[in-house]
Parts: structure tokens; sequence; C-alpha cells
């Protein structure tokens, strides 16, 4: 199916989805690592509008954002299991609960995260709301799509890793068991399989950086 590269860096939640859903169809693809702080002119060539990652690049044409990039993996390999359901009106909802987790749940989890003390508390409370829809989405099953892993499982599979890592860089505790036995059960579900395992961002890299970030922001606001 031609060449495939993968501009990537392995911070980013965006980033990370691509090589998830390259692993699933069994694409073999050349990682193009961009340092976001010195980004290469060749990001900027192929991805001239955001200038970030990832962006795919097959058989020299980029294609970018993350939710674009996961379909057309889904559309031009069709080798192992469809990510996508196949019924127009399940493919129409799925997109809809992934724009929901880019435009909603992230957004309000960083919010929450880089604020301090009342702002902090209000802004965890709009995150956990949102977390409380999602909660019901995983109402009786083991993945979003029912018994394997499809689009919705790669699109919210940040929070198998980076709620961890806010937690342990904030004193957040936003998955509790209680509240959320459905997305607690379908975490450890996704975090079980081998592709997951085996490109894992390195945790303790991930710790030291997000720690930076929100020391950053916090002098940055103390400053004002």
């Amino acid at each position: 199916m031609g060449d495939v590269k993968l501009f990537w860096t392995w911070s980013s939640p965006y980033a990370q989805r691509i090589v998830w859903a390259l692993k699933l169809k069994g694409v073999e693809y050349e990682i193009m690592y961009e340092d976001l702080t010195n980004k290469s002119s060749l990001l900027f060539k192929y991805n001239p509008i955001h200038k970030q990652v990832p962006v795919l690049v097959h058989n020299g044409t980029p294609i970018c954002e993350s939710l674009v990039i996961l379909e057309y993996i889904d559309e031009t390999w069709k080798t192992g299991a469809p990510l996508l359901p196949e019924d127009p009106l399940a493919r129409a909802k799925a997109r809809f609960w992934a724009k929901f987790n880019d435009e909603q749940v992230l957004p309000s989890l960083k919010h929450a995260y880089l604020s301090h003390g009342l702002e902090q508390e209000k802004a965890k409370g709009h995150a956990l709301n949102n977390l409380d829809v999602v909660e019901k989405q995983l109402t009786g099953k083991k993945f979003f799509s029912g018994e394997t892993i499809g689009f919705l499982d790669i699109v919210f599979g940040w929070i198998a890793i980076y709620l961890e890592i806010l937690e342990e860089t904030s004193g957040m505790e936003p998955l509790d068991k209680e509240r959320f036995p459905f997305i607690s059960a379908w975490k450890e579900n996704f975090s079980d399989n081998t592709f997951f395992k085996e490109d894992r961002p390195d945790k303790e890299k991930l710790i030291t950086m997000y720690k930076g970030v929100r020391e950053y922001f916090r002098c940055t606001a103390a400053a004002k």
C-alpha cells in the first residue's frame, strides 16, 4: 500500500491514537519524530494550517488531524477488524462521541489540571460531569463498540495513560472507581492488549514533562 510515514511525538495523546490504529491494522510505517519546541520544516510543509502532530503521509500525501487520520486508515487498510462500524447510524454516533471527547472531555480535564484553588474545583466538577456522560456510554460494555476494540476505544485510549499521570503530578483523582466503575473496567480491558503494552509512552518521562508544564502555568498565573 505504499510508503507510510507518521509525524509524531511521544507525549501527544492525539499522535498515540495513530500508532495504535496502525498497529491494529498491521501497517508498516516510519516514525518521523517531532520536537514540538523545534518543529521541522517538513511538519510545516505537510501541516501548514495547524503545524501540529500527528500527520500521516501516505505516498507523499499528508493527512492531518487525528480523527480524520483514523478514518483514513480504516478505509484504506482493510486488514484486521474495522475500526468504525458499517452501519451509517452507528458510524455517525461514533463520530459524535469522538468530537465530544476532543471538544469537551479532554479540554475540561486539561483546564482542571492547569487551574488552582477555587477555579480548579469548579473546573474539576465540569470535567467529572463530562466523564459521567462517558460512563453512561460504557454501561454494560467491555469496549465502546461491544466485545472488540474499535474507533472510540482508540479515541478515548488516552484515559488509560494520562489520567494516572494527572493524578501523580497534581493530586487530582478524577477516576474514582465507585463513581466510574465502567470506565475503570474499560481502562483495564484496554490496557491489557498487546498493542497498548508495546506502544505505551514512558511513564516517568510523562510525569517529568507534565510536572514541568504544570509548574510553568502555576508560575505564569502567579505573575499576573
